[in-house]
């Protein structure tokens, strides 16, 4: 008996914990695709990726809604020439997942080459079986 409960509390973890890996996945694939679209300037990308009500808070202390967003990269006054992404951690709740990562971009701001540091907070949510961009939040590496 007490080996058919652990066999059936083994496979209840064992699925839980499949159902996760894969949420994380579905939600590392968003975080990617921002990331092109970011680089890309694709407006139609941007919009999909992105909550209606979405806070997209900048290192500079601006936060955007999602249409001044996706306005400032399309317009290449935000204009991402390369991002790197990495130490990125997904953790999900409900139908919301936090993701952390180290943003290193080399940006065209307006026509002005830059660089960027930044540690970056996302907030997804899971809305009609998509994963939406509802919150961000940078700030900058110090030297």
């Amino acid at each position: 008996m007490r080996v058919k409960i652990l066999c059936i509390i083994f496979l209840t973890v064992s699925t839980f914990a499949q159902a996760q890996q894969k949420r994380e996945d579905a939600v590392a694939k968003r975080v990617e695709q921002l990331r092109i679209a970011m680089v890309d300037g694709s407006e139609r990308s941007l919009a999909a990726l992105s909550s209606n009500d979405l806070s997209y808070g900048h290192s500079a202390g601006v936060v955007e809604d999602k249409n001044e967003f996706i306005r400032r990269i399309i317009s290449g006054e935000s204009d991402f020439t390369e991002i790197l992404l990495s130490e990125q951690t997904i953790r999900i709740s409900g139908n919301a997942a936090v993701v952390r990562h180290r943003l290193d971009a080399k940006t065209n701001d307006s026509g002005k080459p830059g660089q960027v540091r930044l540690l970056v907070l996302q907030v997804w949510q899971e809305k009609g079986g998509e994963w939406l961009l509802l919150a961000r939040q940078a700030v900058k590496i110090l030297p």
